[in-house]
């Protein structure tokens, strides 16, 4: 079994390859407030316009491989065989939005069944879109928090395959294979600057339970020839990971509801606060003002985002890095 901890971008590189949606990312130097910032743009990630399509498309595809019998190739996965196995397994996790979407779109492409908890605060277009990838929306609770109880109870009664994108102790394998998705974004950028030799000085890395971020850490500290400054950044309404690695353990943090509705997550996962402690440089928090504002700077340049996709932008923008490297994660789908 795959060590927890570390991750092999070829994996899902190969599986992502062989479909038809996948092509990496733009990656363009920008001009803002006088200075040129590299921004990683997700906003079009295979059609579905947050990067974690990534994860959920290649965790589906990683646990139906490993309930078909036999040697499974990635060209394989609409055979007959994989299908009929498929045709037998639910998804179910909860979401803030866009987990949900890649777990659903996921789950159509390969003829699984997929289930998604909401908390009430989720905009109803993002039910919207989940129904429109053949999910069942099921409304859980007031937070994320409570329809992350109420997906693991589901799993729990009715057998589905649980596929969060956080972890815990004693469940780390699928958001093991979600993060490991992620690192796509992290060797798609490492191939741009060892061709071009113009690394970043300063990485921002907005984070929710942390998976993108961990990710991402992990992979430039594993892979790119030259090291910036990690700064992971959070609502200032919930950083729980920056509070996690102060205390040392992790923890529950408390606060307002944040515009940043994909980032606004009070408990950190695990595997990204063990990765992250150790990786990262700085913890920054942005205000919703902040955040609003790098969405507005977002679209001078074209670029249509949420709160939750410019945190990252917002926390760049106060500060004066060098050669910063920020990741535009989710376009604005609110209405989509």
């Amino acid at each position: 079994m795959q060590d927890p901890m570390t991750f092999d971008v070829a994996k899902p590189l190969a599986l992502l390859q062989s479909c038809p949606a996948y092509t990496a990312s733009p990656l363009v130097k920008h001009k803002l407030e006088g200075r040129s910032i590299l921004i990683k743009d997700e906003t079009h990630r295979m059609n579905l316009g947050a990067f974690k399509a990534l994860g959920g498309v290649y965790a589906v595809a990683e646990l139906i491989r490993a309930r078909v019998e036999g040697p499974l190739d990635p060209d394989e996965f609409l055979d007959k065989r994989v299908q009929s196995v498929a045709a037998q397994l639910t998804f179910v996790c909860a979401s803030a939005g866009n987990h949900g979407m890649a777990v659903a779109a996921g789950a159509q492409l390969f003829g699984a069944s997929a289930r998604i908890h909401l908390a009430s605060t989720v905009p109803d277009s993002f039910a919207k879109r989940l129904r429109a990838k053949g999910a069942e929306v099921i409304r859980s609770g007031q937070d994320y928090e409570a329809s992350v109880a109420a997906a693991i109870d589901d799993a729990n009664t009715s057998g589905a395959i649980h596929l969060a994108d956080g972890s815990w102790p004693g469940y780390t394998q699928a958001p093991h294979l979600v993060m490991e998705g992620y690192t796509v974004i992290a060797e798609e950028m490492c191939v741009t600057f060892e061709a071009s030799g113009n690394w970043p000085s300063d990485v921002y890395l907005q984070a929710g339970v942390g998976g993108l971020a961990a990710a991402m850490a992990y992979m430039i500290r594993s892979t790119w020839a030259v090291q910036p400054k990690i700064i992971v950044v959070e609502p200032d309404a919930a950083p729980c990971l920056r509070d996690s690695v102060q205390t040392g353990r992790m923890v529950t943090v408390k606060g307002p509801t944040s515009v940043m509705g994909r980032l606004d997550c009070k408990t950190p996962s695990m595997l990204a606060f063990d990765i992250l402690r150790d990786r990262a440089d700085t913890w920054v928090t942005v205000s919703d003002d902040q955040a609003r504002d790098a969405v507005d700077q977002a679209k001078t340049l074209g670029l249509a985002t949420t709160p939750s996709g410019a945190a990252g932008l917002a926390a760049c923008l106060a500060e004066k890095a060098d050669r910063p490297l920020v990741i535009l994660s989710e376009g604005n789908l609110a209405d989509g």
